[in-house]
């Protein structure tokens, strides 16, 4: 099954700093039909204003994955991290145990991100908070930026607690990657700029594609060159 879910169609909030959109129920958003997709639970496609941002707030037990699409994201918590993700890189937190954390925007142009929660194998990890560049170009594939599944690691991905993993490409026009799914798994993908077809399924910009059942997607760009994110989880 190919679930095309339009970017018009998903949760949205905004007020005078945030701009925000929710594929999956968050905040005051709730659809009963779209509370997750298997252990991923959140992917929430925000614009944060410059000079503006999270003020501190806590998590606990959930792995939170921001893939930073233009400008900055600072990160600062409460045990002692503090650091910048650029466009194009990405962070990972394990709430764990408990962690109070602040996102800002310190740029002088508006911050686009995912911020992608999965839920964790099991419960009270360790806390703790980790950015990396990821230099890519078209041609190069399907990229695991974060992950915890076998062999994840050596691939030089951000380590996650839990069989998940976030992966990206940058494809040129025309260009197609292929993505196995294996049995009892499920995957979630947004093309961050430019469309794409899923299986001959097409998908515009920020358009979420649900999919299950499939042993595997292909996935070609358009006319352009394009951007995307895929989450590879247990169902």
């Amino acid at each position: 099954m190919i679930d095309i879910r339009p970017f018009d169609s998903i949760g949205r909030f905004r007020n005078e700093w945030l701009n925000a959109h929710h594929h999956f129920s968050f905040g005051s958003y709730r659809d009963p039909a779209r509370m997750g997709w298997g252990a991923l639970r959140v992917w929430n496609d925000d614009e944060v204003a410059p000079q503006t941002g999270f003020d501190p707030h806590p998590h606990r037990d959930m792995e939170i994955v921001t893939f930073i699409r233009q400008g900055a994201i600072t990160h600062q918590d409460n045990l002692g991290n503090r650091g910048v993700t650029r466009a194009g890189d990405v962070q990972v937190m394990h709430a764990g145990t408990g962690i109070v954390h602040a996102e800002y925007n310190l740029e002088d142009e508006p911050t686009r991100l995912f911020q992608i929660w999965i839920m964790p194998d099991r419960r009270g990890v360790e806390p703790g908070w980790a950015t990396r560049a990821f230099p890519r170009a078209a041609g190069s594939g399907l990229l695991v930026l974060a992950g915890g599944r076998a062999g994840d690691a050596e691939a030089g991905a951000l380590p996650l607690h839990a069989d998940a993993a976030v992966l990206t490409a940058r494809l040129a026009p025309g260009e197609r990657v292929t993505h196995e799914i294996a049995p009892g798994r499920a995957a979630y993908l947004v093309p961050a700029t430019g469309a794409v077809t899923v299986n001959g399924r097409a998908a515009a910009a920020r358009d979420g594609v649900a999919v299950s059942g499939e042993r595997a997607i292909v996935i070609e760009a358009g006319t352009e060159e394009t951007e995307l994110v895929l989450v590879d989880v247990r169902e």
